[in-house]
C-alpha cells in the first residue's frame, strides 16, 4: 500500500497543532459557561482543523489497520461536524439573545434532529480520539506517554464541556495540546516518534 506523501504528512502535522491550539483559545472566550460569539467561531474553526488532524492520526494506521483507519475516520469526522454545530448554536443563541434554558426548551420539539446533529454525534469526537490514542499506542505509532495524555484529554473532554467547567476545560486542552504538538511536529518533519521503533 502506498505510504503517505510528504505534503499530506506536513498538512496533517500542522493541523494537529492548530486544531487543539484554537480549541484551547476558545475557552478563554466563554461567557457564563457559554461559548458566545467569539468562542463559538473559534470552536467552528477548530473543528475544521480537527478533520485533517484526525486524517493524520488515522493515516498513521492505514497500512496496519486499513478498515479501522477508514471507518474510524468517518465516525471522527461526524464528531467534528457536531463540534462545529455546538459552536454555531452558541453563536446563534448569543446573537439572538436566547438563554440556555430557552434553547434547550426549543430543542425538545425536535428530539431526533438535535440528537443526530448534537447529542448523539457530539460524543463521537472524544470517543474517536480516545480509541485512536489507544490503538496508536498498541501499534507503536506514538510513544506511550503521548497516547496516554491524548486518551486522558479525550476522556476528560465531555467532563469539561457538558457542565462547562472552565478549569477542567483548560486542563483538558493542555492534555490534548502537548501530545498533538509532539506528533504534529514529528509528522511535519517526516520523522518517526521516539519510543515507536
Amino acid at each position: 500500500m502506498k505510504s503517505n506523501s510528504t505534503i499530506e504528512m506536513k498538512f496533517w502535522g500542522i493541523c494537529m497543532i492548530i486544531a487543539p491550539l484554537i480549541g484551547s483559545i476558545s475557552v478563554f472566550f466563554w461567557e457564563n459557561g457559554e461559548y458566545g460569539v467569539n468562542g463559538g467561531l473559534l470552536t467552528i474553526i477548530s473543528s475544521v482543523f480537527w478533520i485533517p488532524a484526525f486524517m493524520g492520526l488515522f493515516g498513521m494506521l492505514k497500512n496496519k489497520m486499513p478498515y479501522y483507519a477508514n471507518m474510524g475516520l468517518f465516525i471522527a469526522i461526524y464528531g467534528c461536524v457536531s463540534g462545529a454545530l455546538f459552536g454555531f448554536t452558541d453563536i446563534y443563541d448569543a446573537i439572538f439573545h436566547i438563554s440556555h434554558d430557552e434553547s434547550l426548551q426549543a430543542f425538545t420539539q425536535y428530539p431526533l434532529h438535535l440528537s443526530m446533529s448534537l447529542y448523539w454525534a457530539g460524543p463521537l469526537f472524544p470517543l474517536s480520539l480516545a480509541i485512536v490514542a489507544v490503538v496508536l499506542i498498541w501499534k507503536r505509532e506514538v510513544p506511550v506517554w503521548a497516547g496516554i495524555l491524548l486518551a486522558a484529554g479525550a476522556l476528560l473532554f465531555p467532563v469539561s464541556r457538558i457542565p462547562r467547567l472552565e478549569l477542567v476545560a483548560h486542563a483538558t486542552n493542555l492534555l490534548l495540546l502537548i501530545p498533538l504538538v509532539c506528533i504534529g511536529w514529528t509528522l511535519w518533519n517526516k520523522k518517526r516518534l521516539p519510543g515507536t521503533e
